[in-house]
């Protein structure tokens, strides 16, 4: 017979007490960004938290008895999640100047008197002229809706944003980005906290479109969307509704779940499991993913219609053409209930 014996299980609490060491860690390294890239001032004040709240949620594994261990660390969780939970976004920062100004939307029957549309003269990308107009539309005159992607690097990200042309020949682009404070560089980390306000930029076409085009020189898509009229103007009134309420309402943006692409998808009514769709953060690929939805012209290939939809500009062109939306369209596709 063998002398081997059995070895004994092993105790509940310390499988519960291996669980919560394994927890503690990337829950303190989150908590220690969320203060570090958080709007709390002075910035010393979150440097400090930043290394504090961790490190003391990691001195908690070595107080003894279990009893006193589990009291420290339940604070500790519970006065961190308390501060994020009551971290409100705000309207009033000392904003980068192109967020300076939300626009605000009024209705009066069918028209929407838009205010505040932005329309920044670029010389260079950093040299520029903020200036604002308002604007009236007919929500009945919505006559196309475009989807803009702009590559700066490789193929994987994209800025993305959606255009409205109405029947006068006008276009107006909205952007959801991210409002960034004048001390705060961007960050793409930073995106994942409470970090950045949401803001919809919406602006001429010169100021969102030509800055891409003819200042940065980023390449630019625009693929238009095939929907039907009643969708079109569901769709711009849905966006105008999400401004005014923003105007009113700040929210945080999210990297993850509140960024250029999710909001367009929520503001469409895509359906839920669309939203998981790996496309959704790799941005550059939103274009494949509206085509898989049935949004664009599928009856051509994907990468004939991506070709066929980069904007062409001259050498030496800028976007202070009156034209300048006709000239950026000119020899584009068409979705096919619009030929």
């Amino acid at each position: 017979m063998s002398n081997l014996q059995p070895r004994p299980a092993t105790p509940p609490h310390r499988i519960g007490r291996w669980l919560l060491q394994g927890l503690l860690l990337p829950i303190a390294l989150y908590g220690g960004a969320a203060f570090w890239y958080s709007t709390l001032t002075p910035p010393m004040l979150r440097g400090v938290l930043a290394i504090l709240f961790p490190a003391l949620l990691l001195l908690c594994l070595l107080v003894r008895p279990a009893a006193p261990r589990r009291i420290a660390i339940s604070c500790l969780l519970a006065a961190g999640l308390t501060w994020y939970l009551t971290d409100q976004p705000r309207n009033t920062r000392d904003w980068a100047a192109e967020y300076a100004v939300p626009a605000n939307v009024i209705f009066k029957g069918n028209t929407a008197y838009i205010e505040n549309i932005r329309n920044i003269r670029y010389k260079t990308p950093d040299d520029y002229t903020t200036q604002y107009y308002n604007a009236a539309f007919n929500t009945d005159d919505v006559t196309s809706v475009d989807l803009i992607t702009s590559y700066w690097s490789g193929p994987a990200i994209a800025h993305v944003f959606l255009s409205f042309g109405f029947a006068d020949g006008r276009h107006l682009a909205v952007s959801i980005e991210t409002r960034r404070q004048k001390t705060f560089p961007y960050s793409a980390i930073a995106g994942f906290f409470h970090h950045y306000e949401l803001f919809y930029v919406v602006a001429d076409e010169r100021d969102l479109i030509g800055v891409r085009t003819d200042i940065r020189k980023e390449r630019v898509y625009v693929y238009h969307l095939d929907l039907s009229a009643k969708t079109r103007k569901a769709l711009f009134l849905n966006y105008l509704h999400a401004i005014k309420t923003l105007h009113d309402h700040p929210r945080w943006y999210n990297t993850l779940t509140t960024n250029c692409t999710t909001e367009i998808l929520t503001r469409a009514g895509v359906q839920l499991h669309w939203r998981f769709d790996w496309r959704v953060l790799l941005s550059g690929h939103t274009a494949a993913l509206a085509y898989d939805l049935g949004l664009l012209d599928t009856h051509i290939p994907f990468a004939d219609l991506q070709r066929r939809s980069l904007i062409q500009r001259p050498e030496g062109a800028t976007p202070d053409a009156p034209d300048y939306s006709a000239s950026i369209r000119r020899g584009l596709p068409l979705p096919p209930s619009s030929e």
